[in-house]
């Protein structure tokens, strides 16, 4: 019976593996059972945020010193999901998702599933095409995992792809729209696929415009080291052993405390890990009171976001290492977004 393991590991900086090479030296986690890892470098979380890459190169390198796989072979079945930017409270760490097998305990438990889309050219980032694109990559990865159904999923984490170079082609010629309207087409394709959003609806016209279509259960990244979508569901399945739960809850906007403390409810027990989203709320105020969070040259609106909400969800989670990304377009309640809580049960 496979049995899903998370352990949350801290970098001392970008290329740090030392905490995992432990691990795998002593057996707490063997290379080949891993299947995904997300986490937090401490770059700018933008366009030029090399920081990422260099961690996932350093992954793909430990892990094939210990497979005997190529680099690129894992790269293309791991995803590896990194948000830049550990403002403030924030601590650079890694989650490690491994399926290990283990003796039957119970009949349902939290499962992991992945999947990849092909490689997405610039001209269909933020279209049609990306939308379907990871709809079908978020039912395949149920699939994988044996979650036969959608209100049994937890949480659908995508990293997709943002243009390195510009290209005539694509929706936008500005950078920084491109990567909003590639993780705006991410959501809406997860939103489809659970059901969260009609499909008469989740079309590139709705993108970054009509604000009310939103999934609940998406949290998505963007950046130039990926060229495909990479999607990693968790959810409830049969078949799977009991031990580590899982809770989601939508938080209002940027103060919605009450739904931070709501995920992790949902959660009792031992934290594994945390993963939130938000974005400012872009009507310029929050609960009738101007907030500042602009995208000026000085400081970029998300770092301005990941400081306030890391600071609220460390808070609760009493630990600085939590996810906590940016850029939450149709990801939530507009001018909120979404907190999720792994945690083991005791």
């Amino acid at each position: 019976m496979p049995r899903l393991a998370i352990h949350r590991l801290a970098m001392a900086h970008p290329g740090d593996l030392s905490e995992l090479e432990t691990l795998l030296r002593d057996g707490t986690v063997r290379a080949g059972e891993i299947r995904a890892v997300i986490g937090k470098t401490e770059g700018n979380g933008g366009l030029n945020d090399f920081t990422r890459g260099y961690f996932t190169q350093s992954l793909m390198l430990l892990l094939a010193s210990q497979t005997g796989e190529s680099p690129a072979a894992l790269a293309a079945r791991i995803p590896c999901v990194l948000s830049g930017g550990t403002e403030g409270a924030l601590s650079p760490h890694y989650m490690v998702f491994a399926v290990e097998d283990a003796e039957a305990t119970g009949q349902r438990g939290l499962a992991l599933g992945t999947s990849f889309t092909n490689t997405t050219p610039a001209r269909d980032i933020g279209r049609d095409a990306q939308i379907t694109d990871v709809m079908e990559a978020t039912r395949s990865a149920m699939g994988r995992a044996g979650i036969s159904r959608t209100e049994d999923v937890v949480l659908v984490q995508v990293k997709a792809p943002a243009p390195a170079a510009p290209d005539p082609a694509a929706r936008s010629q500005d950078a920084k729209a491109l990567m909003a309207l590639s993780r705006a087409a991410a959501a809406i394709g997860v939103a489809r696929a659970l059901g969260e959003v009609p499909d008469g609806r989740a079309t590139e016209s709705a993108l970054l415009s009509d604000l009310p279509l939103y999934s609940n259960r998406a949290s998505i990244s963007s950046g130039v080291e990926v060229t495909c979508n990479e999607v990693v569901v968790f959810g409830y399945a049969d078949g799977w052993a009991e031990g580590i739960v899982a809770g989601v809850a939508p938080m209002a906007d940027l103060l919605d405390l009450a739904g931070v403390q709501a995920a992790f409810a949902a959660a009792p027990g031992e934290v594994l890990g945390v993963i939130a989203k938000g974005e400012p709320d872009r009507s310029g105020a929050i609960r009738g009171q101007r907030h500042t969070m602009l995208g000026d040259t000085d400081l970029d609106a998300q770092r301005h976001l990941r400081g306030a909400l890391g600071a609220i969800v460390a808070a609760v989670a009493g630990d600085g290492r939590v996810f906590v990304s940016g850029g939450a377009e149709h990801q939530g309640p507009p001018g909120g977004g979404l907190v999720c809580v792994f945690a083991r049960k005791r």
